[in-house]
């Protein structure tokens, strides 16, 4: 099965860790090219090219005001990631409550268990 290109594919395009630092960065704000370049320290071709991915599989948009771009993130084709992602999480908070049952019921029992070590009774 051949792999989805970069720039047709959201979840392609955030296993590179540079796009998703990218993305965390503008989570909250709506933010211009040379802001992202100076707080992530990358060079600005790269941060460019990063974008420019994350635009073409619609994670980021883009506004124009005169000469400068603004990007933020595109919540609506987040939520499929975010779902899947979800799955992982009810499935991990499963194991770890079974984990956490477990240790607990290993605790009382220890706890109830007279300890083998205690002076013996001499007749």
């Amino acid at each position: 099965m051949a792999r989805a290109a970069t720039t047709s594919d959201a979840f392609n395009a955030v296993a590179e860790p540079r796009r998703r630092q990218i993305l965390s960065y503008l989570a909250l704000n709506e933010r211009p090219v040379g802001e992202i370049v100076a707080e992530l320290g990358l060079d600005q071709p790269s941060v460019s090219k990063h974008l420019g991915v994350l635009r073409d599989v619609g994670l980021v948009r883009v506004r124009r005001q005169g000469r400068h771009k603004f990007y933020r993130t595109n919540a609506e084709a987040i939520r499929p990631m975010h779902a899947w992602a979800g799955t992982f999480e009810r499935f991990w908070q499963n194991q770890l409550s079974q984990v956490k049952q477990q240790a607990e019921e290993t605790a009382r029992q220890a706890k109830a268990k007279i300890p083998e070590n205690h002076p013996k009774e001499e007749s």
